[in-house]
């Protein structure tokens, strides 16, 4: 065998090896496509419950918010009447009863000041008709 037939024959049997590694690794590269594969569609049948789970939460929960938005409508009406009705009270009530309580105070302060004159009053007389038997 000459020095070129030599040279061929180890070509042919790099490119041979090569070959070989290339197919095994075509072979690992299949396996990992098909793993990725399945796990994709092990990912997409059990999310398919959990996407349906979360619709049918959104769809509860806008039931819910619908029937909050219902409530707080209705306690804003309540909460216009109640101030329209405090300030009608105020406006026919709110005045005379102030002067009513006023006048009440002001008799009230009259009459405690005529009974603290009346037992000073009192408190002298009863000391004057004591000096008078004394003396």
């Amino acid at each position: 065998m000459s020095p070129g037939e030599w040279v061929a024959l180890i070509a042919t049997a790099v490119f041979l090896l090569l070959s070989v590694v290339m197919v095994i690794v075509l072979i690992k590269l299949c396996r990992t496509l098909d793993e990725a594969t399945l796990a994709l569609h092990n990912l997409r049948v059990n999310s398919d419950p959990l996407f349906t789970g979360a619709n049918t939460t959104i769809n509860h929960l806008n039931t819910q918010l619908e029937r909050v938005d219902g409530i707080t409508a209705n306690t804003q009406a309540v909460t216009g009447n109640v101030s329209a009705l405090t300030s009608v009270f105020t406006a026919t009530l709110g005045g005379p009863l102030v002067k009513v309580a006023a006048f009440s105070y002001g008799v009230n302060r009259a009459l405690k000041a005529r009974r603290k004159a009346k037992a000073v009053t009192d408190g002298r007389h009863a000391r004057l008709a004591r000096r008078g038997r004394a003396g």
